[in-house]
């Protein structure tokens, strides 16, 4: 009997395994759709002019500057962003915010530490997609586990406190596979810290937040 036991958990165990390698796989639906040329211009261009209203001089006892930026002009202008960076860069610098890779290795299991999620050194990432909904800022982003391109997706709040990009993870996801973020929140925190001198604010920038589905950055 015993021995029948341990073949069923053998079993179960290859079977959990193999179904967490398909999930971390398996591309997940798009937190943003794709843009053209021609729309990714169009809204670069718009966070621009949206930023020079934040380096206009304050009047006495005027109120500081407020912009709106959606998704789509984030999503744009963070790939122009990425496009001029160096490949190693990881998610966290280009984005101001947290990004994680997972493991450089081709997982045989669902991740069992942080340390499997959230990779050492700077791991190549691209194609990066940004949705806000609501308070919460949700990006995605590929990198490469075994040769192979996998998704990440990453959720949570983004805020700002000393002059530097905070985030508050809600949610992260290997390909399809969802992670309980009590086990990679410590990592990405250090991550983060590690990464502290690229999220600092631009010198006009005072705070920022996401609010009803946009991201809200207020004159220093």
């Amino acid at each position: 009997m015993k021995w029948k036991l341990d073949r069923i958990i053998s079993v179960a165990t290859l079977v959990t395994s193999v179904a967490a390698l398909v999930l971390v796989l398996k591309k997940p639906a798009p937190v943003a759709p794709a843009q053209s040329p021609a729309a990714a211009a169009a809204n670069v261009e718009s966070v621009e002019k949206k930023l020079e209203q934040l380096d206009q001089p304050k009047e006495p006892g005027q109120a500081p500057a407020q912009v709106r930026f959606n998704s789509d002009e984030i999503t744009a202008a963070l790939a122009q962003a990425a496009a001029a960076l160096p490949k190693s860069m990881t998610a966290s610098a280009a984005m101001a915010a947290p990004g994680a890779a997972a493991q450089t290795g081709a997982p045989t299991s669902v991740p069992a530490s942080p340390d499997a999620v959230i990779g050492e050194g700077e791991p190549q990432v691209k194609d990066y997609k940004v949705d806000f909904d609501g308070d919460v800022a949700r990006g995605q982003f590929v990198t490469q586990i075994g040769g192979k391109d996998v998704y990440v997706t990453l959720a949570g709040h983004l805020g700002s406190k000393d002059g530097y990009a905070t985030f508050d993870p809600t949610e992260f996801k290997v390909g399809d596979l969802s992670i309980p973020v009590s086990m990679v929140s410590s990592a990405l925190q250090q991550k983060l810290s590690e990464q502290r001198d690229r999220l600092k604010l631009p010198d006009d920038v005072g705070n920022i937040k996401v609010e009803n589905g946009q991201l809200v950055a207020t004159q220093k």
